[in-house]
C-alpha cells in the first residue's frame, strides 16, 4: 500500500502512527476507515470525515500511517466489519485464523463456480496474484478478480493489491497460510465457533451495537446487551 519509507514520514505522522496503535491495542480493532466506527481515518484526522478520505487535508498522513502498519507486518488487514478493511491486534489473530481456517458451510455454501476453483488452486500454491493464474485457467481475468473478492467477503482468503515488475498493479489472493507465514504467526488457531463468538465481542464492544450480526460476514449467534447509550447501526 505504501510505496514510500515509512520512516521518511515525519514527526508528526509518526505521532500520528503511535496514537492508531495505542488505540488498536486498546480496542483489538480498528476500522480502516469509517465516520461512526472508531476508525484510522478519524483518529488521524481528529474526528470523523464523510466520504472518501483521499482529498481530506489529513489524507496523506493517513496514508502513511495505513502503509506503515501493513509493511511493518505488526498488523493483520482484513474485510472483518461491515465489509470494510479492518485492522486486527495481534491478540486477536487467533480467532480470526480461526474463522478463516473453519471452511465451515456459511463460508462454502452457494460459492461460484470460479471462486470454488481458485479456492482449489489456493490450497495448493497458497498464494497467487490474477496475473499469473495460467492461460488454461477457465474464467477470463476480471471473472477470477470477482471471485477473489468473494472468498475475501468470506474469509477463507486475503487480499492485496500489488505493484507487478511492469509497474501495473494486480491482485494477491493468499491462504491463511500464507497470511500466517508473511505475518510470521505460527500459533493455533481457536475454533471457528468460539472464535466467532469472541470477535461478536469485540466487535460489540468496539461499536457498542447489540446487534452485530448486521456487520459480521457469517450468521449471528445473536444480540447481546449493548453499552448504555449506544446507537444503533445505520
Amino acid at each position: 500500500m505504501n510505496d514510500q519509507d515509512p520512516r521518511s514520514a515525519g514527526p508528526g505522522r509518526s505521532t500520528a502512527a503511535r496514537t492508531v496503535r495505542r488505540e488498536l491495542e486498546r480496542l483489538g480493532l480498528l476500522l480502516a476507515s469509517d465516520a461512526r466506527i472508531p476508525s484510522v481515518t478519524s483518529l488521524v484526522a481528529g474526528g470523523p470525515i464523510r466520504g472518501s478520505w483521499w482529498g481530506h487535508p489529513a489524507g496523506h498522513a493517513i496514508y502513511q500511517v495505513l502503509g506503515e502498519l501493513e509493511d511493518g507486518n505488526e498488523v493483520l488487514m482484513v474485510k472483518l466489519i461491515a465489509g470494510k478493511i479492518t485492522l486486527v491486534h495481534r491478540r486477536l489473530w487467533p480467532e480470526v485464523f480461526g474463522v478463516g481456517l473453519g471452511r465451515e458451510p456459511w463460508q462454502l455454501r452457494g460459492l461460484s463456480p470460479t471462486a470454488s476453483l481458485l479456492l482449489k488452486r489456493l490450497d495448493s500454491v497458497h498464494a497467487f496474484r490474477a496475473d499469473e493464474l495460467p492461460e488454461a485457467f477457465p474464467p477470463p481475468a476480471h471473472d477470477a478478480r470477482a471471485a477473489m473478492r468473494e472468498l475475501e467477503r468470506r474469509l477463507l482468503a486475503v487480499t492485496t493489491s500489488v505493484h507487478t515488475a511492469s509497474g501495473a498493479h494486480s491482485l494477491r489472493l493468499e491462504g491463511w497460510p500464507a497470511v500466517g507465514k508473511r505475518l510470521g504467526w505460527h500459533a493455533r488457531p481457536v475454533r471457528p465457533e468460539s472464535a466467532r463468538r469472541r470477535l461478536e465481542d469485540a466487535v460489540r464492544e468496539l461499536t457498542g451495537f447489540a446487534d452485530v450480526g448486521r456487520l459480521l460476514p457469517w450468521p449471528s449467534s445473536g444480540a447481546r446487551r449493548a453499552r448504555p447509550g449506544a446507537a444503533a447501526p445505520a
